[in-house]
């Protein structure tokens, strides 16, 4: 029996250190090179395949295109420009040498009223007007002077009229030309110092004045109710519906001074002029 026991004991021992060999053993060096897990916020499943992450690209992102820059139109260039109210039977003569401003009134409303239906040619008529515009003046020369003009155009319904004086010559012309423009009405002229009335019928200029500011006046339509007399001082009267230059029109056409007749309105060129309806 003992011998039995030593073989079985034998037997015993063989059989665990067999299975003590078959057992891996966790080392130093194991530990280090161990392959590490890939950091996640949730834990993989068993099976789950982890797609490998795109390198990050080297090209840069093109920026977006941006527009053209805009080209600025070009300026408009004045161009030749031409306005006439005046029509045949639009002129009316001064029946006595003191009816300048009757006459011109008589004037104003054919130029305006374009039917040719009604027209003012009448003497006795014209000595009416004066009558008129005098009362509605105030001068020691007991005369009709431009405030009673532009009363009698404005109350004869060819208004509203103003008188203005303009300092400078060539800014008075554009403004006569202006107010053409805008209103379709005749301007009144104050000539000879202020001691005659003229018609401004139309223009011409270098520039339509209703798109620039400031344009060259190179003609003016003039109607003078003197024709054909003129004057020995001042000059001819010309022809109905002329067209003269600035220059030919300042030889009559000058500043008026405040002592000719009473009023507030400084020295210059002065104007009755039409304004636009309120």
């Amino acid at each position: 029996m003992n011998g039995a026991r030593l073989r079985l004991l034998a037997w015993v021992m063989a059989l665990a250190a067999f299975l003590a060999g078959c057992t891996p053993a966790v080392g130093h060096l194991d530990a280090v090179t161990e392959q590490p897990v890939p950091a996640s916020s949730a834990p993989q499943a068993a099976g789950d395949v982890v797609a490998p992450q795109p390198a990050p690209s080297s090209t840069p992102t093109p920026a977006p295109a941006s527009a053209p820059p805009e080209v600025p139109a070009p300026a408009p260039v004045p161009q030749p420009f031409a306005l006439n109210l005046y029509q045949e039977g639009d002129f009316v003569p001064q029946y006595t040498f003191d009816w300048c401003v009757a006459a011109s009134i008589q004037m104003a409303h054919n130029l305006i009223d374009d039917t040719g239906g009604g027209t003012w040619t009448d003497s006795t008529q014209q000595g009416d007007l004066w009558e008129m515009a005098r009362a509605r003046s105030n001068n020691s020369f007991n005369g009709a002077n431009p405030l009673g003009w532009a009363q009698v155009l404005t109350e004869a319904g060819m208004g509203p009229y103003t008188v203005v004086s303009v300092p400078d010559y060539e800014d008075a012309l554009q403004t006569a030309a202006r107010a053409i423009t805008e209103t379709g009405r005749p301007v009144g002229l104050v000539m000879w110092s202020g001691r005659h009335a003229w018609v401004m019928s139309g223009f011409e200029s270098l520039g339509d004045p209703a798109r620039f500011p400031e344009f060259p006046v190179t003609g003016i339509r003039v109607l003078d109710p003197l024709y054909p007399h003129g004057s020995e001082r001042w000059g001819p009267s010309p022809e109905p519906n002329s067209l003269l230059t600035p220059e030919q029109l300042a030889t009559q056409f000058v500043v008026r001074e405040p002592r000719r007749w009473s009023s507030d309105l400084p020295t210059g060129y002065m104007l009755v002029l039409p304004r636009a309806a309120a």
